[in-house]
């Protein structure tokens, strides 16, 4: 970032579907700056009206702001003006100017150019008012860099003039909130005994510790101690033996600072009487303590060295490091991942001695830091490899870090010894968690691992103990640690191996008794989703006559559940497995799901694409009426969506004819007709639409066929608002209503709720129509249904109907 202050000290890019959460933002960072300092567009319009505003926006984004905030969502660098905002933004990580680039994203999006791991600030979940603060901290924590980035600290240059033993400590970036609440316990006038520092193996616990004590300043201790029960320190290649520095117990660690503070007699002493004498020995030196690794202490030494520490005389302080929980929580600074800017920066010290890091571009260097979980020894070490052996650049060196040798491998330096006391419980609670990508909810861990849901919360809040897991605030959900997942795989196996045949085979037989057509098993399916999502991966890799099987019994539920992104996922794969096995039947059926799923997304290029595979998949397969009618059908919705109603109407005509040809009367008809209708209506040949919508309602009705019923009565609602029928279309809507919701699928329901309000706003019943509005609405939005935006104006509409009135 330059030195003098740009134009605009934050500016924004974004979409206009995204506008409503960026203005928040924009107006709290107002408050802050000036409207003058904040490049949004509804703040400088005129800047926005250039004429040749794709010559300038390119410029304005990369030369004239401090940060600039990029805000992804689908098809951001598609469109013509983000687009163009794109080209300058995209030219600054380019020239490794990256600091001043804020990536931010909605819906998991990943712009062309950019690594998948580039670095995100995921926006779902936060407000404006969170996004906000986000961006304020970075903004100060890139000029904080710029500002320190030849300082001691940035040079590995540490010194104290306390009197002291400490190590000798490498780079140190960041942390400076950690930093923080350790200068405060150790503040004279805190009554606290110190700070525990606790957290996963690799994290930086000793260097946060070292580095806390070169801080204090000369007036505040006389002398600084500084042992270590650590026996062995992770170099790039391979552990190093610290030899005599090793202090095996908290005997000999009390022996060791006696021996310090020059007292040689008290390791001579009872033992009962070293605590004692040890304390009357520091009183009056003012001595800050340095006790390092203590997870290895028996629970009887480490119950005693609290005894010790909460009883330090005045003016003496301690700072304690372990990976095991020990200790009240009220002393403890857990310590977490590394920031990516502190990573960044630990990266390019070290690229001034390493060529082939050198060259790797900021977004290799920050799909590094996301690959190594923000560990600062994964990260120095995967670093480290690169010019070592093959390694010769990142990627080697990740699949170096997976598959490294039993003498060079930083998972084992790190986990080895945890897992060493893993009871039975706990290595299954942890092998089961390798499969969820989210964090699981204990009675999930525990159907997957087979364990009771009591036994399994005892084995987590142990792991817990130990920073192999994390858990949320109320300890009802956990995560595993990142890279865990990877040593337990390549260290346990059999444990992972057949955690996982547990979980494919659970899964699977709750899919087969729940799925389908059994829409009264769906809320059992739907409750134990989230410990069969897992098993979903397993199902792809496995063979395919199973792999359909799932794919046919899951597609109505996952549909009905709003799951549309995980059906589009599976059937997906699922095409590509069947055309890879020669089972071009299948290979159609899954082309068609993921037709249907495009359709009710309003992709009409994706729809027809996968039209053309399924016909051609099952031309194949010498498929019979049947199937060609699926694929023809398929093909006019696509037409449909096109508006092109003659085409659409041709394709459903020549599918209902196929399907006749079978029965006169079928589900396949009812649905042959239903689509016939929509496409007329639409065409605006309403008359003819009422016939066959009516003709699908009664077929529907003969061959017991629920939610065609309930679908196709909320289409005939929607022809009598076309024809702008209120009172009609209110009738119909409220008796397709109650049927939707028998049947259970949102979709119907939300478009059910969104005629109705539309039926009753119309008739001058705003109030009665808010609630239905607001429905149709809540049920859309999670669903990412193309009729959403409908819904929102038809609310739009009762709310200005219900203010006026």
């Amino acid at each position: 970032m330059a030195d003098s202050p740009k134009r605009f000290r934050i500016a924004f890019s974004f979409a206009g579907e995204k506008r409503d959460f960026v203005e928040k933002a924009a107006l709290l960072l107002a408050a802050e700056f000036g409207e003058h300092a904040i490049l949004y567009d509804k703040y400088h319009e005129a800047e926005f009206a250039r004429h040749d505003l794709g010559i300038y926006l390119p410029k304005l984004y990369s030369d004239e702001s401090d940060l600039i905030v990029a805000v992804f969502s689908e098809d951001y660098d598609q469109k013509r003006w983000t687009g163009w905002e794109w080209m300058g933004i995209h030219a600054q990580l380019t020239k490794h100017d990256g600091s001043r680039i804020m990536l931010t994203r909605f819906d998991q999006v990943n712009p062309d150019g950019l690594f998948e791991n580039a670095g995100f600030v995921d926006l779902d979940h936060k407000t404006p008012e969170q996004t906000a603060k986000l961006i304020l901290e970075r903004l100060a924590i890139n000029e904080g860099h710029h500002k320190g980035h030849h300082s001691a600290a940035a040079q590995g240059k540490f010194h104290t003039s306390i009197p002291n033993n400490l190590p000798r400590l490498q780079p140190f970036f960041g942390r400076t909130k950690e930093l923080a609440v350790v200068r405060e316990a150790l503040d004279p006038e805190s009554r606290t005994w110190g700070a525990l520092i606790d957290g996963p193996g690799g994290m930086g616990k000793t260097s946060l510790a070292v580095r806390a004590a070169y801080d204090c300043p000369p007036v505040q201790f006389k002398r600084i101690l500084f042992v270590s029960i650590k026996d062995r320190e992770m170099e790039d290649d391979g552990p190093r033996s610290l030899g005599n520095l090793l202090i095996p117990g908290f005997l000999a660690m009390l022996n060791e600072l006696a021996r310090e503070l020059g007292h040689p007699d008290i390791p001579k002493a009872a033992e009962s009487e070293r605590i004692r004498l040890l304390l009357d020995a520091l009183r009056g030196t003012r001595t800050l303590l340095i006790l390092d690794n203590l997870e290895t202490l028996t629970k009887a030494d480490r119950d005693e060295l609290f005894t010790f520490v909460k009883r330090l005389p005045q003016g003496c302080k301690a700072i304690l490091t372990s990976r095991r929980r020990i200790g009240s929580s009220a002393d403890t600074l857990i310590l977490e991942k590394l920031d990516q800017d502190a990573a960044l920066e630990t990266l390019a010290e070290m690229a001034k001695r390493n060529a082939l890091l050198e060259k790797m571009s900021e977004a290799e260097r920050i799909t590094l830091y996301k690959q190594t979980g923000g560990k600062p020894l994964l990260l120095r070490w995967t670093a480290g490899q690169l010019g070592r052996g093959h390694c010769r650049t990142f990627t080697e060196a990740l699949a170096f870090l997976r598959s490294c040798p039993k003498d060079n491998d930083p998972l084992e330096f790190i986990f080895g010894d945890l897992a060493q006391e893993f009871t039975d419980d706990e290595e299954r609670a942890l092998a089961s968690l390798t499969y969820f990508t989210l964090p699981a909810k204990v009675e999930h861990i525990a159907a997957v691992a087979s364990l009771e849901e009591a036994v399994a919360e005892k084995a987590l809040h142990a792991l817990a103990n130990r920073s192999l897991v994390t858990p949320d605030q109320e300890e009802k959900e956990y995560a595993l640690v990142p890279l865990v997942a990877e040593f337990l795989r390549s260290h346990r196996p059999e444990a992972v191996r057949t955690t996982g045949q547990h979980l494919e085979e659970r899964a699977y037989a709750l899919i087969m008794e729940n799925g389908y057509y059994e829409h009264a098993h769906f809320p059992v399916l739907d409750a134990a989703w989230p410990s069969v999502a897992p098993a979903i991966s397993l199902f792809v890799a496995g063979e395919n006559v199973r792999l359909q099987r799932v794919c046919s019994a899951l597609p109505t539920f996952l549909e009905f559940t709003g799951r549309w992104d995980e059906w589009l996922s599976l059937s997906g794969q699922a095409e590509a497995k069947a055309v890879s096995a020669g089972d071009y039947d299948k290979a159609g059926w899954r082309a068609y799901q993921l037709g249907t799923i495009f359709r009710l997304r309003q992709q009409s290029g994706d729809v027809l694409a996968c039209a053309a595979r399924a016909e051609e998949h099952w031309k194949s397969a010498d498929a019979g009426a049947r199937e060609r009618a699926v694929a023809i059908r398929l093909r006019g919705l696509g037409h449909q969506l096109n508006k092109d109603y003659p085409a659409a109407i041709a394709a459903f005509r020549e599918a209902l004819e196929l399907d006749r040809s079978l029965s006169a009367e079928s589900k396949d008809v009812a649905i042959g007709l239903n689509s016939l209708a929509n496409a007329e209506r639409l065409s605006g040949d309403y008359e003819v639409a009422e016939r066959d919508y009516r003709e699908a309602l009664r077929v529907a009705q003969a061959v017991g066929y629920a939610e065609g019923v309930a679908n196709f009565t909320g289409n005939l609602a929607a022809l009598a608002l076309d024809r702008e029928d209120w009172p009609g279309a209110e009738a119909l809507a409220r008796e397709a209503l109650p049927l939707s919701e028998k049947v259970g699928r949102l979709e119907l329901i939300a478009g059910d709720c969104d005629r109705l309000a539309k039926a009753l706003v119309r008739q001058g019943k705003a109030a009665e129509a808010l609630p239905h509005a607001r429905r149709a609405v809540e049920l859309y939005t999670p669903l990412g249904s193309a009729y959403l935006a409908w819904a929102e104006a038809t609310l739009r509409e009762c709310e200005e109907a219900q203010g006026e009135g």
